[in-house]
């Protein structure tokens, strides 16, 4: 079984996924007050076909919930196709809240 890691590095303004060591992908974000705006989504061509995106994202958006201090813009269009298919992630989106 391969060894999958999500990590936040905030010095890079990205979520990094690895699969037994090896950067497998990322998803760049902004932070404003408030907001957090994810730009980007890239796996590479190598770990493409493995859900290792959704997983990415997933961990990412879970985290954004955990902390509770942001709000998502998602300008990248992955992560917007993903929380379009998982409506239990709607409300992290900016001005979804009630």
């Amino acid at each position: 079984m391969a060894d999958i890691a999500i990590r936040n590095h905030p010095e890079a303004q990205r979520y990094e996924i690895t699969l037994d060591g090896h950067l497998a992908g990322f998803a760049d974000y902004m932070l404003t007050d408030g907001l957090i705006t994810f730009t980007h989504t890239e796996i590479d061509p190598a770990y493409e076909g493995q859900g290792l995106g959704s997983q990415l994202v997933r961990a990412a958006l879970d985290d954004v919930r955990t902390t509770g201090e942001r709000t998502v813009l998602p300008l990248c269009p992955f992560v917007k196709a993903w929380i379009q298919r998982h409506p239990d992630y709607m409300d992290l989106l900016y001005g979804q809240q009630s």
